[in-house]
């Protein structure tokens, strides 16, 4: 089977980038799929709904089970707390069919995202 244009791109994408990048494009992936989920939750699609907010749960897996609680133990299990924390909230939207959950946990999310991409930055300009 032959790849599609989109997803050999992104392979592409993913095969080329660094661990810090692919951290990142998990926060992007899970940030798209719980504004899918929400979007499919305000117009009643309930399978399109359940489809994005799983797609995100998973992510938020990944990014639990990438933590090295080897180097920083107890940043990781703050984090994993956290992590936990908005994967019950992804279930949560998806089992009520409420978008307050959802938001909460894209809140959560988009504070991570941009707390790692200031650490990218920092770190950039340290090794310059």
């Amino acid at each position: 089977m032959v790849p599609t244009a989109p997803n050999a791109y992104l392979r592409n994408q993913v095969l080329a980038a660094s661990p810090e990048q692919l951290r990142l494009m998990l926060f992007d992936g899970a940030l798209r799929h719980c504004r899918a989920g929400r979007a499919g939750l305000e117009a009643k699609d309930f399978d399109t709904s359940y489809t994005h907010l799983s797609k995100a749960q998973k992510i938020v897996l990944e990014l639990t089970n990438s933590l090295k609680p080897e180097l920083m133990p107890e940043l990781c299990e703050k984090l994993s707390a956290l992590y936990t924390y908005i994967y019950r909230r992804l279930i949560d939207a998806s089992m009520e069919r409420d978008t307050q959950p959802i938001d909460e946990a894209i809140k959560l999310i988009e504070f991570e995202r941009e707390t790692w991409v200031l650490l990218m930055e920092k770190n950039a300009s340290d090794a310059a």
